[in-house]
């Protein structure tokens, strides 16, 4: 695809420098990569609903029961690119006798398709059979035709179009884990946090209700210590009073008392 030179830099060592960095804080770069990723994959599948909504305008409509026949012959012709792409990537590889066992494989799968393509034949007249009937990659939107040769489904299953695109769906979905991961240990530290706040909010406010209760305690005692002073000094005056009075009466009682006597005597000499 022509998308021009990615403005990004591409530097393995300031790869490895990012990767030592996030296992010791959380940078969350994933978000970014996740978001740029699904902004290019939504691009593509606008043009896959685009195409297939296409083909439904200009092809021939055929029956449910057709159309199930030609999707199984599509999805073998996808099986078969598939096969024949690996093995091609195996003989590559110098792997000669797995790429061997992948196109004994490739054979059974045409056997299929053969015979699939034979059930879709009978069921429609020959004039739309040898029309060409077109579907949509679901992987990077590029059309597919029922009755594509074998090289051409191997170049299309092993081009770089096709294999890009699978690659950049993979590592969408393993970004999507890893940042669904990361929301969710933020989540719970975040919690965790706020309960730590909210415990030793409790724990203050009942420190402080203790503070006040002892304060309050405190002051309760040094009033009942001044009531209780401020009654024996009371009960000190009052006895003190009574004392007091009790003395002026006993002397006014002396003072009457030797008046008297002294009147009488006065008044018994006056007789005498």
């Amino acid at each position: 695809m022509d998308l021009g030179e990615c403005t990004k830099i591409h530097d393995l060592a300031l790869r490895a420098d990012y990767e030592i960095a996030s296992k010791e804080r959380d940078l969350f770069f994933e978000l970014d990569a996740m978001d740029h990723l699904e902004s290019f994959i939504a691009e593509c599948d606008r043009r896959t609903e685009l195409a297939k909504k296409r083909l439904a305008e200009t092809q021939e409509e055929i029956s449910a029961e057709v159309s199930a026949k030609a999707e199984k012959v599509h999805e073998l012709n996808e099986e078969i690119g598939k096969l024949l792409a690996k093995a091609e990537q195996l003989g590559a590889e110098g792997n000669v006798d797995e790429s061997q066992k992948i196109l004994m494989e490739v054979e059974k799968v045409r056997a299929k398709k053969k015979e699939a393509e034979e059930e879709y034949r009978n069921s429609m007249p020959a004039s739309s059979f040898q029309q060409q009937k077109l579907r949509v990659c679901e992987v990077c939107s590029a059309y597919l035709g029922l009755h594509d040769n074998d090289r051409r489904l191997a170049d299309h299953f092993g081009g770089k179009l096709h294999l890009g695109f699978i690659q950049i769906r993979e590592k969408l979905d393993q970004l999507r884990k890893t940042v669904a991961e990361k929301q969710e240990k933020r989540n719970q530290d975040r919690l965790r946090r706020r309960e730590e706040r909210e415990r030793e909010e409790r724990l203050s406010r009942r420190s402080g209700s203790r503070t006040r209760d002892r304060r309050r305690s405190r002051s309760r005692d040094r009033r009942r210590r001044r009531s209780r002073s401020t009654s024996r000094e009371r009960r000190k005056l009052s006895r003190s009073r009574s004392r007091d009075r009790h003395r002026r009466h006993r002397s006014r009682s002396r003072s009457h008392s030797r008046g008297h006597r002294r009147a009488s005597r006065d008044r018994s000499a006056k007789y005498k």
